[in-house]
C-alpha cells in the first residue's frame, strides 16, 4: 500500500470516526463552537459531523482520493478556530485539559499536510 493510500485511509478512519462523534454526542462539541458565529452551536456541530463523514467517503473512493484530499485539508483549516475556543476556554483549566487544548493546535497543521500528501500523491499516480 502506497503512502498516499495509507494516509487516505488513516484520515478517512480519523475523520469517520470524528464525524460519528459529532453526531451520537453532539453536546460534547457545542462548547467549543466559537460564540462569534451567529446562530446555534448545535447547528455548526451536526454541519461538522456531517462534513466528517463525507470527506472521509472521499477519501476512501481511490477515483475521488484527490477531492477528498482538498476537502480534508479545507475542513482542516475551518476547523480550526474551534480549536483556538477551546484552547482559550481551557486556559484556566487542570494542566492535562490545557495540554490537550493546546496540542489540538498544531496537531492541525499535522493533519492539513497529512492532507495535502493525499493530493500530491494522487497527483503522482
Amino acid at each position: 500500500m502506497s503512502g498516499g493510500r495509507r494516509t487516505a485511509g488513516f484520515l478517512a478512519v480519523l475523520l469517520g470516526g470524528a464525524g460519528i462523534l459529532h453526531l451520537a454526542r453532539p453536546e460534547t462539541f457545542d462548547g467549543i463552537v466559537p460564540r462569534a458565529l451567529p446562530g446555534r452551536a448545535r447547528v455548526y456541530t451536526y454541519a461538522s459531523g456531517a462534513a466528517e463523514l463525507g470527506v472521509a467517503g472521499l477519501l476512501a473512493v481511490p477515483s475521488i482520493r484527490r477531492l477528498g484530499g482538498i476537502a480534508a485539508a479545507a475542513l482542516f483549516v475551518a476547523v480550526f478556530p474551534a480549536n483556538l475556543q477551546m484552547a482559550y476556554d481551557w486556559r484556566g483549566a487542570r494542566p492535562r485539559k490545557r495540554a490537550i487544548a493546546l496540542g489540538r493546535l498544531p496537531l492541525q497543521g499535522v493533519l492539513i499536510a497529512q492532507a495535502r500528501h493525499v493530493v500530491t500523491a494522487v497527483d503522482r499516480g
